[in-house]
């Protein structure tokens, strides 16, 4: 297993584990248990997304692309509307 994807946090994790498999690839998530201890635990990467060796090359651009709109959505002004029900 190959790390494609080095997370920011288990939810951008699965993210991209999820979208790797929707494309056919199978993905592993590793050290998502880690997080609990983050407190014990030196500041680096914990929670990486991995593949097959031979699914890298193709995993890497999925991966890639799906980070850079992860980017660019983080990077919008934080706003409630569209993530929020209306109050009733």
């Amino acid at each position: 297993m190959q790390i494609v994807y080095r997370a920011a946090n288990i939810i951008d994790a699965n993210l991209v584990k999820n979208a790797l498999e929707a494309e056919g690839i199978p993905a592993f998530v590793g050290g998502q248990y880690l997080t609990g201890a983050i407190g014990e635990l030196p500041p680096m990467p914990l929670v990486n997304v991995m593949v097959a060796q031979i699914d890298l090359p193709r995993a890497s651009e999925i991966a890639a692309k799906l980070d850079s709109e992860l980017a660019e959505r983080r990077a919008e002004p934080q706003s409630d509307a569209g993530w929020l029900p209306e109050p009733v």
